[in-house]
């Protein structure tokens, strides 16, 4: 019986055309096809690895979760140092684990957080800068806290993704968005049973314009009737974005 191998990554997707590889020619260009050919080139095998979910071209991760299966039998401890030695410096592997047979990094997942990082206008960030979305104008707190009481829950989320068409249910449930200001930068972390294509900087980039004025709060509930996305607000850049943790 195959051995079903549980991964725990961490990546900058700075250079990355996102998680999803994008063709057998494109490996390099995706953290699954990169890591794929590390994992295939270290078992002997054609492996396939499958993510709890695709983070977007130029989105981070500090806690991405994928497994693989295999009958490579190396210890978890030294796949890991194969790993860490023959990867890029731009993905790390925190932790290897056996997986039980059944278990699925994406089908598996209940819960996923993400963490938005805005930089807070006239500050410095020399060191975070490429982590940050610059945006120019200060943001009301209060008037984005509102808008996101308005969110949370379950409701159908199409108006806040860029899925045009498609057979499957947009309704998500949002269990928490948190909205923290700090010295230098606003973070904004959203918790969730699932998300849709972009959903979490729709939001983002919705919150954003109710902070400087260009949006209501009350907005928002405009978009979950309507279902428009026209209705919502900007896509949020992909560089402020982390997949903090998914759990199951």
């Amino acid at each position: 019986m195959k051995r079903n191998i549980r991964l725990l990554i961490e990546y900058d997707g700075g250079r990355y055309r996102g998680w999803q590889k994008q063709g057998k020619n494109a490996d390099a260009d995706t953290i699954q096809g990169r890591l794929e050919q590390v994992l295939s080139r270290m078992t002997g095998e054609d492996v396939q690895l499958i993510g709890s979910g695709r983070t977007d071209a130029g989105v981070h991760a500090l806690g991405q979760v994928a497994n693989f299966h295999t009958d490579c039998g190396m210890s978890c401890g030294e796949i890991r140092d194969y790993l860490t030695r023959y990867l890029p410096a731009d993905i790390g592997i925190l932790k290897v684990s056996d997986a039980g047979e059944r278990f699925h990094s994406r089908l598996n997942a209940a819960e996923k957080t993400y963490c938005y990082r805005i930089a807070v206008p006239g500050v410095p960030h020399v060191f975070d800068r490429k982590y940050l979305w610059h945006f120019p104008e200060p943001l009301d707190m209060k008037k984005m806290e509102q808008a996101a009481d308005f969110l949370t829950g379950r409701h159908d989320f199409k108006g806040f993704s860029s899925i045009k068409r498609t057979k499957k249910s947009t309704v998500r449930e949002l269990y928490a968005i948190d909205i923290e200001k700090k010295e230098k930068e606003i973070l904004i972390s959203f918790t969730g049973n699932g998300f849709l294509h972009n959903m979490v900087r729709i939001l983002t980039g919705t919150l954003v314009e109710i902070g400087c004025g260009r949006k209501q709060p009350e907005d928002v509930l405009t978009v979950l009737q309507t279902k428009d996305r026209q209705d919502a607000g900007m896509t949020a850049p992909p560089q402020g974005l982390f997949l903090v943790s998914v759990k199951y």
